[in-house]
C-alpha cells in the first residue's frame, strides 16, 4: 500500500497521556476534554473515545452541530455545547441528552420553547470580563431570575454556572483574580436566588496548570491535552507531549544554480547551487502562508527551511546538499523529540499562535491514528 501523499499522524497514547497529566494538576475536579474544531484540528469523534479511554467525565464543544456528530459517533456520555445564534435546533441536542449553555434571557427562552420530548439541561454562562459570550451585570441578575423560575417551574434542570478566563496564560496578570471574583459573586447571587448549581467551572489550560484556586468542581481542557502549551512562555512542571505529527513526501526534487528563483514574486533566491524539495501542501490545506521564507521542516535528521511564497497546493524546501529523492518524507511539525520543528515553531514563523497551525489543517491530508484502543 502506497504511503499518504500528506499526512497528520496523531498519537492517541500520547494524548491519553496529557490527559491523565492534567487529571493529576486537578486532582478534586471533574475533568472536560473540548474537542471543538473537529478536535482542534485531530479529528473530534477519535479523540473524543479517547479522551473517555483516558478517565475524561465530560467533553466540550463549540457548537449544537458539534455535539450531534459525537452522538452520531457513538459518545453518550456528558456533553456540553455553548454557542448558537438564534434558530438554532435545540430540541435535537436536547433529546440526545447533551447540555446546553444559556448567555442571556433571550437563549433561555429559546431552549424552554424548544419542542424537546425531555426536560433540558442547562448551564448558565456568566461574563466575567472576556467581554464576548455570557450575560454580566443586570443581564446576569435577569438571567438568573428567569432560571430560577424556570427551575421552580419543572421547566429546566439548572446544572452549572460556568465563565471563561482571557488571562490565564500569563497567571501573574492582575486579570486573573478579578474574573475568579466576579465568577464567585455571580454564583453567589445564583444560590441566593435559589439555585445550588452542581457544577462550577471557570479554568481553562492554563488554568488548570496554575491556578489551582479557579478549579471548582470542573476543569475545561483544550489546547494543552494535544499537547501544546496555552503560551510558548509559560512554565510548568507537567511534562505535556505534543500528539500531532504533519508529514509528506516530496513530488519533486531538482538541483538549481546560484541565482534560481523560488515560487510566486521571486522572493528568494538560491546564493549557490542547491536542491529543492517540493512539499505536496500549501495553504489549500492550511499551511500558513505568513510563514513564506521563514518555517523550516525535518528532513534527514536535520532541518531545511522553507523558502519562497507557500503556494495553495505546494511549498518549496531547500535542502542544501542532502541526498534527496521523491517520495522521501518530509517532517513539516511534530512534537520536537528529533529535531524537528514543532507547531509552536510554525506558529512563531507565521506571527500566530500553535492553536492556529492546527485547527486549520485539512484539505487534502489524511488522518492516520496509532495508538487506538480496541
Amino acid at each position: 500500500m502506497t504511503a499518504p501523499q500528506a499526512e497528520a499522524v496523531i498519537d492517541l497514547d500520547a494524548f491519553r497521556a496529557n490527559i491523565a497529566a492534567l487529571k493529576a494538576c486537578a486532582p478534586q475536579s471533574a475533568f472536560m476534554t473540548v474537542v471543538k474544531a473537529d478536535g482542534y484540528g485531530h479529528g473530534a469523534a477519535r479523540v473524543a473515545r479517547a479522551a473517555r479511554d483516558a478517565g475524561s467525565e465530560w467533553l466540550g464543544v463549540a457548537t449544537l452541530d458539534e455535539a450531534l456528530a459525537l452522538r452520531r459517533a457513538g459518545d453518550r456520555g456528558d456533553l456540553l455545547c455553548w454557542l448558537a445564534a438564534p434558530g438554532a435546533d435545540f430540541a435535537a441536542v436536547i433529546d440526545a441528552g447533551v447540555e446546553v449553555t444559556a448567555s442571556s434571557t433571550d437563549q433561555l427562552a429559546e431552549i424552554l420553547a424548544a419542542p424537546a420530548t425531555v426536560r433540558p439541561k442547562v448551564q448558565l454562562k456568566v461574563d466575567t470580563g472576556l467581554s464576548r459570550n455570557g450575560a454580566f451585570g443586570e443581564q446576569w441578575t435577569e438571567l438568573v431570575a428567569a432560571a430560577t423560575v424556570a427551575q421552580m417551574g419543572g421547566a429546566v434542570e439548572i446544572t452549572g454556572v460556568w465563565s471563561h478566563l482571557a488571562c490565564a496564560d500569563e497567571p501573574g496578570h492582575p486579570a486573573n483574580g478579578a474574573q475568579e471574583a466576579a465568577f464567585n459573586a455571580a454564583v453567589d447571587e445564583l444560590r441566593a436566588a435559589g439555585v445550588e448549581p452542581a457544577l462550577r467551572h471557570l479554568s481553562n489550560s492554563a488554568a488548570t496548570l496554575t491556578r489551582p484556586s479557579a478549579h471548582f468542581e470542573l476543569v475545561r481542557v483544550g489546547i494543552a491535552a494535544y499537547g501544546i502549551r496555552p503560551d510558548p512562555r509559560m512554565t510548568y512542571e507537567t511534562a505535556l507531549t505534543p500528539v500531532m505529527t504533519l508529514r509528506a513526501r516530496l513530488a519533486a526534487v531538482k538541483r538549481v544554480p546560484a541565482g534560481a528563483s523560488v515560487s510566486y514574486g521571486h522572493t528568494w533566491t538560491a546564493e549557490r547551487e542547491t536542491t529543492l524539495g517540493l512539499v505536496p501542501i500549501g495553504y489549500g490545506e492550511g499551511i500558513l502562508r505568513t510563514a513564506s521564507n521563514r518555517a523550516e521542516v525535518g528532513f534527514a535528521g536535520g532541518r531545511a527551511r522553507q523558502v519562497g511564497v507557500v503556494c495553495m497546493d505546494q511549498f518549496v524546501v531547500d535542502l542544501g546538499d542532502a541526498e534527496a529523492a521523491r517520495g522521501d518524507l518530509v517532517t513539516v511539525f511534530g512534537p520536537g523529540a528529533d529535531g524537528e520543528p514543532t507547531a509552536e515553531d510554525w506558529a512563531e514563523a507565521a506571527g500566530t499562535i500553535a492553536y492556529e497551525v492546527v485547527t486549520r489543517l485539512g484539505g487534502r491530508i489524511e488522518r492516520t491514528y496509532v495508538g487506538e484502543s480496541e
